[in-house]
């Protein structure tokens, strides 16, 4: 199901090497940066923050099959939220963006306080249109 909602999906060995490649390259050019989220000692999901225009950056997450329903990704995407705040200069807004039929990025969305803003129009790769949920930072 993971599969569906990623834009790199990984399917096998070369697949998860080019992963692995786009998240170095993320932090080295200081545009996306990506954090394993781990529960005792086992990776669980991923959270990850792609800069945007201006003031703005995008966040996303998945969870691993045996750990959704835990409120994993509701607690890592706040911890990230919070970190990009707090480490990323001018940042202000973070935006969350989901296929529309993706209910569950819906629930984690509401649940850290990421506010819907509007319905986008699909977008290759992605068939459906999606939500624009917003977060921005405290003032």
């Amino acid at each position: 199901m993971l599969r569906r909602w990623t834009r790199l999906p990984v399917t096998g060995v070369e697949d998860a090497l080019r992963w692995l490649e786009v998240q170095r390259d993320g932090w080295r050019s200081g545009e996306r940066f990506s954090f394993a989220v781990l529960e005792e000692g086992r990776l669980v999901g991923n959270v990850a923050l792609k800069r945007g225009a201006a003031h703005r950056a995008e966040v996303g997450y998945w969870t691993a099959a045996g750990a959704r329903g835990r409120g994993i990704a509701p607690r890592a995407l706040e911890a990230l939220t919070g970190w990009a705040f707090g480490a990323l200069p001018g940042v202000t807004r973070l935006e969350l963006l989901h296929q529309v039929d993706n209910t569950a990025s819906c629930r984690v969305a509401e649940k850290t306080g990421y506010v819907y803003r509007r319905t986008l129009p699909a977008h290759p790769p992605f068939p459906l249109d999606g939500h624009e949920h917003v977060r921005e930072a405290p003032e």
